[in-house]
Parts: C-alpha cells; sequence; structure tokens
C-alpha cells in the first residue's frame, strides 16, 4: 500500500490509517466453504480506494451511509464504496491504477474503469446524489459513504456471498475487525446520523457503535439492490421520503 501522502487532511490520514489497518488485518484471513475465491479491494485498488478518502474525507459529516459489503462490478472494480464505474470515472473524477488480485474467478474478473457491466445499486444510489447535490464535492461536504466489510465473497458457481454466509468463526473475526474499523470512522468523521443502506448495514452500525458515548443516530433506507423488490418499485422516492421523514435531508451544518 501507498503511504499516507504529506497534503492529507488530519480526517483524511485518520481514514487512511484506518483503512490500512483493516486491511492488513483482513489480509491475513483465509475463509472456507462456501467462499472459493474472496476479492480484497484495499489491497489491489488501494490506490483508488486512497484517492477516495482523499476526496470525500476532507472534514466531519453530517451523514454516514454505511453498505454491507462490495458488489462485483462496483467496489470490486473501482475500490469505492458502491463504486459503479461511471460514478467513480465522470462524476467523482477519480482515476489511479488498479492492479489485479492474486486469484479471480473466471466469471468475475476485475476490469477496473475497463469495466462495461453496470452496478444497479451503484448506479441507482449515486445516482441520486449526483441528482440531489449536484456536484462531488458538494455531496462530500456533509456526507461520506462506507463499506462494513471491504471483502467481496465468491462461490465455486461464481454467486456474490454476503458476510452472513461465512462460516461462524470466520464471520465473528470479520465482525471483531470490520466493527472496529466503522467505531474509527465514527470517531474521524463524528456524523449526526450513521445510516445503514439496507437492514444488515442498520444492524451492525448498532451493534459496533453501542458501546460509543457519542454514537451517531442510527437509522436506514431500503437497500438499492435489484435483488429487493421494492427498491424496483421507485428507489428513489423511497429513499428521499425515509432520509427526508428523519430531517436528515436536507443535512443542516452546524
Amino acid at each position: 500500500m501507498a503511504a499516507t501522502p504529506i497534503a492529507a487532511t488530519p480526517i483524511a490520514a485518520a481514514l487512511i490509517t484506518a483503512a490500512q489497518e483493516m486491511a492488513k488485518r483482513l489480509k491475513k484471513q483465509r475463509f472456507s466453504s462456501p467462499v472459493a475465491v474472496t476479492y480484497h479491494p484495499l489491497d489491489y485498488a488501494w490506490a483508488m480506494h486512497e484517492a477516495y478518502l482523499h476526496l470525500a474525507g476532507t472534514g466531519r459529516k453530517q451523514v454516514v451511509f454505511l453498505g454491507m459489503n462490495p458488489g462485483p462490478f462496483g467496489m470490486v472494480q473501482t475500490g469505492v464504496p458502491f463504486g459503479e464505474v461511471a460514478a467513480v470515472r465522470d462524476w467523482m473524477r477519480l482515476s489511479a491504477a488498479i492492479d489485479q488480485p492474486a486469484k479471480t474467478h473466471p466469471k468475475r474478473p476485475v476490469d477496473g474503469l475497463a469495466c462495461r457491466r453496470s452496478e444497479v445499486s451503484g448506479r441507482r444510489f449515486w445516482g441520486l446524489c449526483a441528482r440531489r447535490f449536484g456536484t462531488a464535492p458538494a455531496f462530500f461536504a456533509d456526507h461520506f459513504v462506507a463499506n462494513w466489510c471491504p471483502l467481496a465473497f465468491v462461490s465455486d458457481s461464481g454467486a456474490n456471498l454476503t458476510p452472513d454466509k461465512l462460516p461462524r468463526a470466520e464471520r465473528d473475526t470479520v465482525t471483531a475487525i470490520c466493527d472496529e474499523h466503522l467505531r474509527a470512522v465514527v470517531a474521524a468523521l463524528k456524523p449526526r446520523w450513521l445510516v445503514g443502506i439496507g437492514k444488515f448495514a442498520a444492524t451492525r452500525a448498532a451493534e459496533a457503535c453501542a458501546s460509543l458515548a457519542d454514537a451517531p443516530a442510527i437509522t436506514d433506507i431500503p437497500h438499492p439492490s435489484p435483488a429487493n423488490p421494492a427498491a424496483n418499485r421507485g428507489w428513489d422516492g423511497l429513499t428521499i421520503t425515509a432520509l427526508e421523514s428523519q430531517g436528515i435531508w436536507p443535512a443542516a451544518r452546524d
């Protein structure tokens, strides 16, 4: 991994250090059946992830959105949470080297910004942010987006496996590492709200932050995955309603 650039803001530097520590610990883990291949974007796509942290992590936030783990055509390709290629390349205007993982599944190659497949969840999420805030810097002024777990797990068939499908001992180890990282993100950004993108992420946020004296308010929005039937019937509207009804959007600055 590249060293933290001198120009990093103190908050971005804290986020970079926390991500590097999580990545180092997770890289030591080995996973058994049903996992056939593990993708570790904070390793092979670290340069892009670090660029994202410089863009998104410049100061305190009102809102942190939390996803579960990378999708095969999103963060697996770009190193950015919900990293739909067009959003990363054209809206965030990020560009950095993306290497190859040590092992890939034949059905899940890593093509980086050349990937032609669309990550539907990322397209929906970042598309809404772009329509709502216009530019990426305007969004990131008060918002940050993270994944609880930065690893993607793939079965022998090439199917995506969520972290809850890991064997118990492996799941417990991943949970301890990722919860610790989330607490570090919260400590650095001091958000008012921590919004789980889906119920799984909201549950992890609540459990990870339960011991914090100054924990943010925790809520959730529907997951934008096409596997969520509700999301296919107007995800934008559901999400805007959920955020506005709780006073999260607009997020007033202190």
